[in-house]
């Protein structure tokens, strides 16, 4: 990463825009180009993703390895329209950036379903990348890495391409359509290569505008197969970098507490035991928290546990008996945040009564990654370096900063691979505690590191939400639906966190609720802001998590009162064509209709992201408990650029939403967090998880990302496989509380 430290100023064009003639925000502001980030001194950095020296090509991807995948995804997106050899691709995560912006993760806030393709619909989608360039947030979340940059990293790609193959034209006196590309190479007529590095220098003092057509589906080479992830052999062999594992001559270690209950203060501390132990070098007070500076990790450790602070009371509800009553206290017109679908009339059409009514409730989680909460720092000569495996690096820097009292110029950020994340490394707390920490040991390299315990205890949790649910049919359709949901506002929570306003109702409330593709003739979804409370943050697939288990749970519930196949009572009433296809693709894949003595399967739905999910799961019976003894995942992503990757994360999104359904919760007393460790908030064991099938559609439509959409069916597939093989109803998680499992 150092080499990438100079920084230089070139321009590249980054897109056009969405709206003919502009907007408010003025026509050459938005096509004005940020910045390269990577262009300086000794180096051939083509565009902002592209850097070629004398080693060959590396591929600077902008969004952030966490297990996802997506860095080797977007480097063979440049590779492919670059004619490289997978073998020949190196990739690296670039310095914070505003010329890598996301707009996608502000086209997905739009308030239209995700199947409405209208002109007004695309248009305002289209328009939310103004914005988004204008803020130049950096970020990866939302499943909106590849959506975000699959035209932006091809067209680098190609571009880079052109400009190697008129450097080679102008040396050799040729016509460029004399010549070809072929494994990082320029290739004469008479077979003469001329590898990319050789010309690296003179095509990057070319001046170009516009980038060649885009290769089309049809001649891909790299893209659509299975390839080998390029991180496999660094994390198969140990050798792969975590905040963790930096070292820097010098470097002293820390740790930090903070108050038991989530943003209460600290009031003051007593330090002199701690400052006697061996080891231990320096107790530093932080906002609401306290870190040990010591001579090892372990040494910090136990210098924490000697501290003796006093902390100031909970802001908030002291127990989750209060904190539920609370949130179903919020169901009142006074709580009301958002009603992003009112089709027909559900209040007159319910007036005569419901067929179908029902309550559900989850709790508080966890993101719970292996890699607790970490970052190295070192503040010398005016200038701030920090090491830190994040999601949200330009806000990393601006914190930094801020700490510091430096100028984001004098910041560098370097983003590492996450062992996890889940939306946990999108905040900016560890951020923040690292450079106050670097800030008090000026010119000292200092490695933080959370203990499991804080880490679990001081998370920005998946809110505790609810749902009131109300139905009427007829015929084995439904007439009409009233859809209710109460959580606490999590945009309101983050944006308060990182400094900045909350535009607009929270759509994350619904999310995963209102825009599922039923043409219901009276559809209702209202969604209800519970107070103010312990902080709340992004949990993988946000709020289609919750509302998944609401939804299609209170749909099987349906299914089974009108006496219509579940499987079938759904297709009924979708009017999204995709969205039939995964369901029928599940059914055939899980032999949907039948099921082994004393077995049964059920099944969900869910549209989150874009991305149309059907899953099944099987559960039997057994002496020991209930055992999953099979699942399987259809998805349609529109476009499949690496199939094996793809199934990954459906199954990982899977897993990690079963062991939410089955033991996750967090529960409070006395304004603290009760769970400490994986002992208290146990994930499904390998012995425990089902042998997992994945079918991968790519119908052509537009291409969506895979990181959250697996996980919001795992809950009521599950749920509704219970009731399919003993008649119980689950409607609240999680299910340990009324079922054993084997």
């Amino acid at each position: 990463m150092s080499r990438l430290g100079t920084i230089a100023r070139r321009s590249f064009l980054i897109g056009s825009a969405a709206i003919a003639g502009g907007v408010a925000f003025g026509w050459y502001q938005y096509r004005k180009p940020h910045p390269n980030p990577i262009a300086g001194e000794g180096l051939a950095a083509l565009n902002p993703y592209v850097l070629i020296d004398q080693d060959g090509v590396t591929v600077i991807t902008p969004r952030a390895e966490m297990g996802q995948g997506v860095q080797s995804t977007l480097a063979a997106l440049v590779a492919e329209e670059m004619d490289l050899a997978w073998d020949q691709v190196r990739v690296q995560h670039g310095p914070p950036g505003k010329a890598y912006y996301n707009g996608a993760a502000m086209a997905e806030g739009v308030p239209f379903r995700p199947t409405d393709e209208s002109w007004l619909a695309e248009t305002l989608r289209g328009a939310m990348d103004i914005p988004a360039k204008f803020l130049g947030m950096q970020l990866t979340g939302g499943s909106s890495s590849t959506p975000d940059h699959f035209d932006r990293m091809r067209a680098a790609g190609a571009l880079a391409r052109q400009a190697l193959v008129q450097a080679a034209a102008k040396r050799l006196g040729v016509a460029a359509d004399t010549l070809k590309t072929e494994g990082g190479a320029v290739v004469t007529a008479d077979g003469t290569r001329i590898p990319y590095p050789e010309l690296a220098v003179e095509a990057a003092a070319l001046d170009w505008s516009d980038a060649p057509a885009l290769r089309p589906q049809s001649e891909w080479k790299l893209l659509g197969r299975d390839l080998p992830r390029l991180d496999v052999v660094a994390k198969s062999t140990g050798t792969e970098t975590y905040a963790i594992d930096m070292r820097l001559p010098g470097m002293k270690f820390a740790t930090v507490r903070a108050n038991p209950a989530p943003n209460g203060a600290l009031l003051s501390l007593d330090s002199a035991a701690a400052e006697k132990l061996p080891g231990v070098i320096k107790v530093i007070s932080l906002p609401g928290a306290f870190a040990v500076v010591a001579e090892t990790t372990w040494a910090a450790f136990q210098g924490a546990d000697a501290v003796v602070p006093q902390w100031g009371p909970a802001v908030h509800a002291l127990t989750s008996e209060e904190m539920e009553h609370q949130l179903l206290a919020s169901f009142s017109q006074d709580g009301l945040e958002s009603t992003p679908r009112d089709d027909g009339d559900a209040e007159t059409a319910l007036a005569a009564g419901a067929d179908f009514e029902a309550e559900y409730v989850v709790p508080y989680l966890a993101h719970a990654p292996m890699e607790p909460q970490g970052a190295a720092a070192l503040l010398k000569d005016g200038k701030l370096s920090v090491w830190v495996g994040t999601q949200f690096p330009t806000m990393a820097r601006s914190h930094a900063a801020d700490v510091t009292g430096l100028e984001e110029t004098a910041v560098d950020i370097h983003t590492l691979s996450m062992g996890g994340a889940f939306g946990r490394r999108g905040e900016i707390d560890v951020i923040r505690q690292v450079a106050a920490i670097a800030r008090e040991m000026p010119g000292v390299p200092v490695l933080l590191t959370w203990s499991r315990e804080e880490d679990m205890t001081h998370d920005m949790l998946r809110p505790v939400a609810a749902a009131r649910i109300r139905a009427r049919m007829t015929d084995g359709m439904i007439e009409a639906l009233d859809v209710q949901t109460a959580a606490g506002s999590l945009m309101t929570s983050f944006f308060g966190r990182i400094g900045m306003p909350a535009m607009g109702p929270d759509s994350t409330i619904l999310q995963g609720a209102w825009e599922q593709p039923y043409a219901v003739p009276n559809f209702r979804t209202r969604g209800y802001r519970a107070p103010d409370g312990v902080p709340i943050g992004f949990w993988r697939s946000v709020g289609a998590s919750q509302n998944a288990f609401f939804l299609d749970s209170a749909l099987d519930e349906m299914a089974h009162q009108a006496g219509v196949d579940p499987m079938v009572f759904r297709m009924r009433q979708m009017d999204h064509a995709p969205s039939i296809k995964v369901m029928e693709a599940v059914a055939e894949m899980s032999g949907w209709g039948g099921s082994a003595p004393g077995r049964a399967k059920g099944v969900a739905f869910s549209l989150s992201f874009g991305v149309p999910v059907a899953e099944v799961i099987e559960v039997e019976q057994t002496a020991q408990g209930i055992r999953l003894t099979g699942a399987w995942i259809a998805a349609d992503v529109g476009i499949a650029l690496n199939p094996r990757n793809i199934e990954a994360q459906l199954s990982g999104g899977m897993v990690y939403g079963l062991s939410a359904a089955i033991n996750g919760e967090i529960t409070f007393k006395d304004g603290a967090v009760v769970e400490q460790n994986f002992w208290d908030y146990e994930p499904l064991r390998l012995a425990q998880c089902p042998p997992i099938a994945v079918r991968v559609l790519a119908e052509g439509g537009k291409i969506r990302g895979v990181g959250e959409p697996g996980t919001p069916p795992a809950a009521p597939a599950l749920a509704n496989a219970i009731f399919a093989l003993n008649g119980q109803r689950i409607r609240r998680l999680p299910m340990r509380h009324e079922i054993s499992f084997a």
